[in-house]
């Protein structure tokens, strides 16, 4: 059985992975007679924002490794052992957890830095020819990460992180929400998820395009 990572970044999409996605995730690789494997890095979010009303807590802080086994029931690796699991893929859903906990996409934009865990497990999975899948805003990890290898991206149509995926040297490709962008030389996979206004309906045959692609590609 095929092993495939899924990357998390916290819990709900404000702070963290957006629940949605990863959950359609998780479905979609094991509809796919593959095995999920969820990892998270252990470090402290940017911070924490009540999801009822959207506003930021300052007096409190969480953990990432910690916030993201709410979602995988408790089966989560830290990302630093992710060398010991022996995946055969890798995939990003989206949530702004991707840009303030894994990157600083949503502080800098294309000036933005990548969590050095998160760039060396990328850096190695691209390197060896390991498929890598990126949901909602995850792509600018790959456009920070990979962006001189030029990849064709996709996070929908939003004008502004179509310019900076582009500034980053990759190129952006428009799509709907229920399709995937294939870059098949480089393995990599991306999928717009809730960067556009879509019932959950049309994100979930998004991510399961992108998951059949991913497990075809290894």
């Amino acid at each position: 059985m095929k092993k495939i990572g899924l990357l998390l970044s916290g819990c709900g999409f404000l702070d963290g992975s957006e629940i949605h996605e990863a959950v359609l995730t998780l479905l979609a690789i094991d509809r796919a007679g593959a095995k999920a494997i969820c990892l998270a890095p252990c470090i402290m979010q940017y911070h924490v924002i009540n999801h009822y009303s959207g506003e930021v807590m300052p007096n409190e802080s969480r953990n990432t490794l910690v916030e993201s086994a709410r979602i995988a029931r408790g089966a989560i690796t830290d990302l630093k052992e992710i060398e010991t699991l022996g995946l055969d893929a890798l995939i990003l859903p989206g949530g702004y957890g991707a840009a303030k906990n894994l990157s600083s996409y949503a502080l800098n934009g294309a000036s933005c830095d990548v969590n050095a865990e998160v760039a060396a497990a990328v850096q190695s999975f691209y390197k060896r020819g390991k498929p890598l899948g990126f949901i909602c805003i995850a792509p600018v990890i790959a456009a920070k990460i990979l962006g001189k290898e030029h990849l064709e991206l996709t996070i929908g149509n939003d004008p502004q992180t179509a310019a900076d995926i582009e500034a980053m040297g990759a190129r952006h490709i428009d799509c709907p929400v229920g399709n995937a962008i294939v870059c098949r030389e480089a393995k990599v996979v991306t999928t717009p998820g809730y960067m556009l206004e879509a019932p959950i309906g049309e994100v979930a045959r998004g991510i399961e395009k992108l998951v059949r692609e991913v497990v075809s590609l290894i």
